[in-house]
């Protein structure tokens, strides 16, 4: 998607440099940052249909000055080497904004998962994880996968469960790969990380008025109109948040084959029903074959939740949103950033936006090696610390709680509702500290350079305790 002059890989590169010249680190500690330390590609056999097939798959390391390594596993037809190593390093760049405690990795295997039967693509997943464990490329204590584009908590206890099979002593063995089904050692409320991380996201920055001025918005996030692009597992999730909890109004949804438009607002869990059932869009109410109209639509908020580079040199002079928040990784390129910076578009970036996939993923990790669910502790009593208070300020004033609060007030949080609660604190507290170094130094000219520049600072930090 990108132009023929502006790789995936490129761009990223050009993002790292332009922040790393105002961090002003050494040329050869930034150069060990910026470069993927290893790429592996393994081809490996499967026998299938009477057949023997020939699969690709690639996992690349960008930085392990923390380890594990993290970062999710796509199945995509189209997936190569350099789009693998420039969604690692976006992976080490994301970890160390938001503080989760992991070096960066992503891997890919080329596959058209559509083509083959559950049965078929569950033999090719263990293969592959056989292909990744010889080399140490899966393990809870040196590279942790997770879905990506393609996989999900399927793909996930396949891998788990091969992995568990070939290290049966592993203590820790569940905690190989996360985004697992809460069955086989899973958390509650990953499914829905990255999409309620959008939702975090910008609810934060509407606490943020200078900012929201700055692209030309006021207000809260109720009435606002929403384009969003890929109704897969985040653009749904951020969509249905939004709309249901904000009061905001999607009035646009652009996919594969099309897009939906309605200015009074989609009903995302409708659309999405649709999609699910018919494969695509069209026949929806409000269906239209043209979406790069709906790319170029006037909104206030534009949620890139596809892929990369769907925004570049060559349409984002058109790009009428007023903010965009980068559900994707990479969906807007360098020179794309540029011009939209332009026209005072606040762009929020996926380091940052899309970080709620890798902060629950950290969440998921911490249960597997402590072996004990969230809240399973201190739920019970808080439950009771919490009612004695009550009957304590009952007797004080001589009156009773409404019972519909005092249900609320005593109840003890759920695995969930910590979940939540880590995940809105992270992207709340991430926001604050990329808004205040950008507001910080007028050479820094947007949020994404910000992201960038905290990025780098923490990696040198981490170098320099090591004595790199």
């Amino acid at each position: 998607m990108t132009t023929q002059n502006e790789s995936f890989l490129s761009s990223v590169e050009r993002m790292f440099d332009q922040a790393a010249d105002l961090v002003g680190i050494p040329d050869d500690l930034r150069h060990k940052i910026k470069v993927a330390n290893s790429t592996y590609t393994v081809r490996f056999g499967v026998r299938l249909r009477n057949k023997l097939y020939t699969f690709v798959g690639y996992r690349s390391v960008h930085s392990e000055h923390r380890e594990p390594v993290k970062g999710g596993i796509r199945y995509s037809p189209h997936a190569d080497q350099d789009e693998v190593e420039a969604l690692a390093s976006l992976m080490t760049y994301k970890c160390a904004l938001v503080e989760a405690p992991f070096g960066g990795s992503k891997g890919a295997l080329v596959i058209d998962p559509n083509e083959w039967e559950p049965h078929e693509l569950e033999r090719i997943t263990r293969r592959f994880t056989q292909e990744l464990a010889k080399r140490s490329l899966i393990s809870p204590a040196q590279n942790v996968p997770a879905p990506d584009m393609g996989t999900g908590e399927r793909e996930m206890s396949w891998m788990a469960d091969e992995y568990k099979r070939l290290y049966p002593n592993d203590l820790n063995g569940w905690g190989c790969v996360t985004g697992k089904p809460v069955s086989k050692g899973g958390i509650r409320g990953r499914v829905e990380a990255t999409g309620r991380g959008i939702q975090y996201a910008l609810k934060e920055a509407f606490r943020h008025p200078d900012d929201i001025e700055h692209a030309g918005l006021s207000g809260t996030l109720e009435g606002k109109r929403i384009v969003v692009q890929g109704l897969g597992n985040v653009g749904y999730h951020a969509a249905q948040f939004l709309s249901q909890e904000d009061d905001a109004i999607i009035v646009g949804v652009m996919e594969r084959d099309g897009a939906v438009v309605d200015e009074a607002g989609i009903d995302i869990d409708g659309l999405h029903k649709h999609i699910h059932d018919t494969g695509g869009v069209k026949g929806y109410q409000g269906y239209t074959p043209d979406s790069d109209s709906v790319l170029k639509m006037d909104c206030d908020i534009f949620i890139p939740a596809a892929m990369e580079g769907v925004i570049s040199a060559d349409n984002a002079d058109a790009i009428k949103a007023k903010i965009i928040i980068e559900a994707a990784n990479g969906p807007v390129t360098f020179s794309a950033n540029e011009i939209l910076r332009d026209k005072k578009c606040l762009i929020i970036p996926d380091l940052y936006a899309n970080a709620g996939g890798v902060t629950v993923s950290y969440f998921e990790w911490v249960k597997n090696i402590g072996h004990i669910r969230f809240g399973r502790m201190q739920r019970r009593q808080h439950e009771r610390q919490t009612l004695d208070m009550v009957n304590a300020i009952e007797e004080m004033v001589g009156k009773k709680f409404p019972k519909g609060h005092l249900e609320r007030i005593i109840e003890g949080p759920t695995e969930l509702d910590l979940v939540r609660s880590g995940l809105d604190d992270v992207m709340r507290e991430g926001y604050q500290v990329i808004s205040e170094k950008w507001r910080s130094d007028n050479r820094i000219p947007d949020l994404r350079t910000a992201a960038m520049m905290i990025a780098i600072e923490r990696i040198r930090d981490s170098y320099d305790s090591l004595g790199i």
